[in-house]
């Protein structure tokens, strides 16, 4: 048996992973979805870590999963937890000493969103609609208003305080309909900042949500 820990992107909430915890426990496995306080304007890097530690507790060997904004927190915790293998899905991943207000400049995220719109015949102008549901079932989607939040800024303005990526086993997987990080975006940030090409799966940024048979297929393959 193995147990994953998933960390949710912006917005901190747990209920991202929903459609995916019930697939890992069918097959025999713990998950372990983590709520953090996204809309806390006083919670940064370092209380996101603290609380995925806390969730850890004494587990050993465990397969971290980080979605989106959760990048920054993955290295964070793999540096202080018995982590067996890391697992990127559409993750924003940090340069040591980077905060994710100064990723999407350092990245060159906004040509490259704004290119592939152009390319694939979307508006540039970010919403919700057309950035993140665009796959998502209308139902799962509705199902998840309530847990919805924004993010404070005090994330975006800490630093991720490590020194080297962690030398685990870590795979990237990216949505091949991801608007909000393109995949040919993700696939060079990706090369660039840990040397590995990711996996690709249909899919857009809310890949749990969207394809969560496609992303637990691919989590139990490790």
């Amino acid at each position: 048996m193995s147990t994953f820990v998933l960390i949710p992107g912006a917005g901190g909430t747990a209920w991202y992973w929903s459609r995916v915890v019930p697939l890992l426990e069918r097959a025999g496995h713990e998950a372990v979805a983590v709520d953090l306080p996204g809309d806390d304007a006083n919670a940064g890097l370092p209380e996101y870590t603290r609380l995925v530690l806390n969730a850890i507790g004494a587990r050993a060997d465990v397969v971290l999963v980080a979605q989106s904004l959760g990048g920054f927190t993955a290295p964070l915790v793999c540096g202080r937890a018995s982590v067996r293998e890391l697992v990127l899905v559409n993750a924003m991943i940090p340069m040591p000493g980077e905060t994710p207000g100064e990723w999407w400049a350092n990245t060159g995220w906004d040509a490259a969103r704004e290119s592939a719109a152009a390319a694939h015949g979307y508006s540039p102008q970010f919403d919700v609609a057309t950035y993140f549901l665009h796959d998502v079932p209308p139902d799962v989607a509705a199902t998840g208003e309530p847990y919805q939040r924004a993010e404070a800024n005090a994330v975006f303005e800490s630093v991720c305080d490590f020194t080297e990526w962690p030398s685990i086993p870590t795979r990237v997987l990216s949505g091949r309909e991801d608007r909000f990080f393109p995949v040919e975006f993700q696939r060079r940030v990706a090369k660039e900042r840990l040397g590995r090409t990711p996996d690709v799966i249909a899919g857009g940024h809310l890949l749990a949500l969207a394809n969560p048979e496609g992303v637990a297929t691919y989590l139990l393959q490790g």
